[in-house]
């Protein structure tokens, strides 16, 4: 299964974008989708809409949702790391 992901940051001009070097294959059995909250109202909310959106248009296997302590500070390195080693993908989103 391939599929495109299109990144869109609301900045102006856009950043220029670094590739990763990381590759990886999306398993016909489904995605695992990471979901990480900023902590901000109703970004649970919002983060919950999306997952339904993503999960109308491809499968996924699982979800693995964490959020940050608090929405001044950076996600801790042990929330990245398991986001890494958990999921393929990983959304993120900010609401008020």
């Amino acid at each position: 299964m391939s599929a495109m992901v299109r990144l869109v940051i609301p900045e102006a001009p856009p950043p220029a974008a670094a590739a990763s070097g990381k590759q990886r294959d999306l398993k016909v059995d489904g995605i695992r989708l990471g979901v990480l909250d900023n902590s901000k109202g109703n970004a649970d909310h919002l983060l919950a809409m999306i997952v339904e959106g993503v999960r109308a248009e491809i499968p996924v296997k699982s979800v693995v949702s964490l959020r940050k302590p608090h929405v001044t500070f950076p996600a801790t390195r042990e929330v990245l790391d398991q986001l890494e080693a958990e999921t393929d993908v990983v959304i993120s989103a900010m609401a008020d």
